[in-house]
């Protein structure tokens, strides 16, 4: 019997000795006792196999057909081999070199007790001293580790040759410039050099303010230019350091496999699994000084792997708390079995001719960012968890359609509380398995190349799920491997566990993450979440921050933190330049998007938080009562040269429980009066002229990206409700569930496609939005001047570039002939109207009108025009340049 989950079946195969069996320890007998995923007639296995999809992203008219990843107990696809699975993780075109490369000065972490925090206010001189003398030990300790690297590197070097597999060669004579550019690609990320440290010094030119806090400053750049100077020296620099995933966890070569885990609190480990029955005497694992358990498993005698593509795997330790079985740390898939509560680690490595190839090149860094944030799971219009090939096949094409130019993608790593929204992950390398395989994944991110959308992944390092059977909680039974031990390692508010920024390995482990994603999956950048919460000790909680200076540069700040985010935007601009970062500060840092370089933290855009606060606080007032100073104030209040990215509301308000924009708006009336073909209401015409109004004036002050949550571009009518059971709250509170249902946890695109229903217009609307700022890139233009805000009329008129938008705010009055003021002179036309029956507007404006400017100044401008100005609507204008008039005989 199977059951199926999401895209894969998976069978009803009790475990095996899963607490320990007995099964064969002998070498030899290995391979007759293990599940495997290339023998037949096995008993107890769990073998993943593909059929191959439809799609090819070099055909424009093809189909797609969601690839199913069946977990089946002991069998074999047709005219597969053992000697068919030949293939090494880590390729290289000089063998030597590379075997250099990867073997060389991989182990010299700080000793595991080193968990300190740096903070600094002022002049605090004696704590500086007091780090600087911590930073000497940590380095005394990582060099007495080098002799370690070099023995390790001498060994492995022996027992594990690396195969030098020339990928290009098995493409069977694909010529593709694009494959060949992306199969490449990998190789020459190697090669590049991240640039070295500078001085830092350039924030004081960009922020005079900054001066005042020059001693926290320059102490948290020099403590950055000391770790980047430990990383050169004992592990070959960023680059060969945040390969950590080519040696820790299971590493592939011509003779076996490796198992390598960090993991200092345990007294014993062992690698069980499938491929050993489970046996906890099989394959036991040894310790060096530095708390790394190792296995080396060699190939069977016939050549084939020792750990089947497939298999499940954990590893079972003696830990101070007891006997503990865990999921490695690294591992690249997870699976959750029908009726089992903890999750599978997965050996997840195909064979050769299994493993998706991308085939098309990285669009490139767009100037203005227009992000479409999406949740795959929830993404269906079915009541049902959605997969990483319907997404591709039936979601990316909207996106492109509404004419976003870039998709960033929540819950990708894997997370055992699918309500948590991703944001407890407990699997930071493994894309989530509720969505389909890795290869999966692949083939969406490719397609979404294909179509020219930049992917970006909402990427989560800032805490970690407190789970202790699925996750790195308690990992080696105590509370400080990978966290901050006691209350300075938990986060009350998100029940969840706080990384330890200033541990070695701790930071091999988040910079190796950030770098996999972006090499592995061809991720083009990230959205780091909770960024406040990891700069400062309190979190950003129970804190209003007023803007002063001081809130950012004190005792407050974890200092750890913000290097190791230095760090890692150097890793990912230095490796991959075109990536892109964004980081969501609600706090408003300063130095924030500034280059790591001049001093900054090196984000390329901050997430503008405060906006979609001001909204809620918005619909809460009567119309009468809002300010258009105070609209224009918190659209704006932003530090010249940092980049934003704004939106009207956030996915949090989605949720059940809260309220998004249109449900402010109209309420319960979009139940019964969406339909053009009926009367509508009062509060339905409001609504929906205030909802594109809102979404307009967002994009078109509030920063130099924008962003909306699927379906907010219509104004969907349903709260997301993750499926849940009843539950009794620890102090008897009685907490009724909706029955599991995925009723609620979807995305009803079918109300904006639907062209009797007033969802369309709203739809069509923010498309349009999206289609303007393509074709003149106001978001971006150097040219910004807000000329009127104006509280009696309730009208806010601004330039972008060469737009005039102007906003008529007033519930009631509509005004002819209104002088707007713009700076360049000629003949302005209407490019985008709210007003338009196409969204649901009443067509008061003429789309065939011209305006004309005159000369004289009017709103502090040389130049007006007259245009009129109808209740609730906003319109764009744009200057019609190079036009030819005829001439009159």
């Amino acid at each position: 019997m199977v059951y199926t989950l999401s895209g894969m079946r998976l069978p009803t195969v009790p475990l095996v000795n899963k607490l320990g069996g007995t099964g064969s320890s002998s070498r030899a007998d290995r391979r007759n006792a293990h599940l495997s995923f290339l023998s037949k007639n096995q008993s107890h296995s769990w073998t993943i196999f593909a059929e191959k999809s439809s799609y090819d992203s070099g055909s424009q008219s093809s189909t797609a057909t969601a690839s199913e990843k069946v977990l089946i107990p002991g069998t074999q696809s047709e005219g597969s081999s053992s000697e068919e699975l030949n293939v090494a993780e880590i390729v290289s075109e000089d063998p030597q070199a590379r075997e250099h490369e990867t073997y060389s000065r991989t182990y010299g972490p700080p000793s595991p007790t080193h968990t300190h925090l740096h903070v600094i206010s002022g002049d605090d001189e004696s704590l500086k001293m007091e780090h600087e003398g911590k930073l000497k030990d940590q380095e005394n300790f990582v060099q007495q580790g080098s002799s370690f690297s070099e023995t390790m590197r001498e060994e492995d070097s022996a027992s594990l040759p690396l195969l030098d597999v020339d990928v290009e060669a098995k493409a069977e004579g694909n010529s593709d410039t694009a494959y060949v550019s992306m199969s490449t690609e990998s190789d020459r990320v190697r090669k590049r050099v991240i640039t070295p440290p500078g001085i830092g010094q350039r924030i004081y030119e960009i922020d005079p303010l900054l001066t005042k806090h020059r001693d926290h400053l320059d102490y948290r750049y020099g403590h950055y230019k000391k770790m980047r100077e430990a990383i050169d020296k004992y592990e070959g620099g960023l680059e060969m350091f945040s390969r950590g995933y080519e040696k820790f966890g299971f590493t592939r070569s011509a003779t076996g496999i490796t198992y390598r885990e960090w993991a200092p609190g345990a007294k014993w480990a062992t690698l069980i699994g499938d491929f050993n029955n489970w046996n906890p005497n099989a394959d036991v694992m040894t310790r060096n000084e530095f708390g790394v358990w190792e296995i080396f498993l060699p190939n069977n005698a016939d050549g084939s792997p020792p750990i089947p593509h497939g298999s499940r795997v954990k590893i079972r330790m003696d830990t101070p708390t007891g006997i503990k079985d865990s999921i490695p740390a690294w591992i690249k898939f997870s699976v959750q079995a029908p009726g089992e509560i903890p999750y599978n680690g997965i050996y997840y490595d195909p064979p050769e001719e299994e493993k998706y190839v991308f085939k098309q090149p990285r669009p490139g860094k767009p100037k203005s960012l227009r992000i479409y944030e999406s949740h795959v799971g929830m993404s269906s219009t079915e009541p049902i968890i959605n997969t990483y090939a319907n997404f591709r096949d039936e979601v990316l094409p909207r996106i492109k359609k509404l004419g976003y130019n870039a998709i960033q993608i929540m819950a990708v790593q894997e997370h055992s509380y699918y309500a948590s929204f991703g944001y407890h992950v407990t699997n930071f390398f493994a894309p989530s398995s509720r969505f389909g395989t890795p290869d999966d994944l692949k083939s969406l991110i490719d397609r979404a190349h294909e179509l020219g959308l930049v992917v970006l992944m909402d990427i989560v390092h800032s805490h970690a799920s407190n789970n202790t059977l699925d996750g790195l909680n308690m990992f080696d039974g105590t509370d400080s491997c990978y966290f901050h031990s006691g209350p300075q390692g938990y986060h009350w508010m998100w029940d969840s566990r706080l990384f330890n920024y200033g541990h070695w390995e701790v930071l091999r482990f988040l910079l190796s993450n950030a770098r996999w994603w972006l090499d592995e999956y061809k991720f083009d950048g990230f959205r780091f979440d909770g960024v406040t919460s990891m700069m400062y000790t309190h979190h950003g909680l129970q804190v209003a921050f007023t803007g002063n200076y001081n809130e950012y540069f004190g005792f407050a700040t974890d200092v750890d933190a913000v290097v190791y985010l230095m760090l890692v935007n150097d890793l990912i601009h230095g490796l991959f330049p075109e990536a892109i970062t964004v980081g969501e500060d609600v706090s408003g840092m300063p130095t924030f998007c500034i280059p790591v370089q001049d001093g900054g933290v090196g984000f390329d855009y901050r997430l503008h938080m405060a906006i979609a606060d001001k909204w809620i606080e918005m619909l809460k007032k009567r119309d009468e009562d809002w300010k258009m100073g105070d609209i224009v104030h918190t659209l704006t209040n932003r530090r010249w040269s940092e980049k934003c990215v704004a939106y009207a509301e956030s996915h949090d308000q989605a949720l059940v429980g809260d309220k998004t924009i249109a449900f402010w708006l109209m309420d319960k009336d979009m139940y019964d009066f969406m339909a053009v073909d009926r009367p509508s209401t009062p509060l339905i015409d409001r609504g929906i002229a205030l909802h594109k109004m809102i979404r307009l004036i967002t994009m078109g002050l509030g920063g130099e990206g924008y962003l909306n949550f699927m379906g907010n571009e219509f104004g969907h009518p349903e709260w997301i409700d993750f499926p849940r059971a009843d539950q009794y709250l620890p102090d008897g509170k009685f907490v009724p569930g909706n029955g599991n249902s995925f009723d609620k946890c979807r995305r009803r695109f079918d109300l904006g496609d639907a062209d009797y229903l007033r969802y369309h217009g709203m739809q069509e609307f923010d498309r349009a939005m999206q289609h303007l700022e393509e074709k003149y890139g106001f978001m971006t233009s150097e040219h910004q001047y807000i000329s009127r805000k104006d509280e009696g009329d309730r009208v806010i008129v601004f330039e972008r570039g060469n737009l005039v938008f102007v906003f008529n705010f007033h519930w009631t009055s509509s005004y002819s002939d209104y002088r707007v003021g713009c700076l360049k002179s000629g003949k302005y036309k209407v490019v985008l109207d709210s007003d338009d029956p196409l969204f649901g507007g009443f067509s008061r404006i003429s789309h065939d009108a011209e305006y004309f400017t005159s000369d004289g100044w009017y709103d502090k401008r040389p130049q007006s025009f007259m245009i009129y100005t109808p209740s609730r609507t906003a319109v764009v204008y744009a200057l019609v340049e190079d036009e030819v008039v005829p001439v009159e005989e």
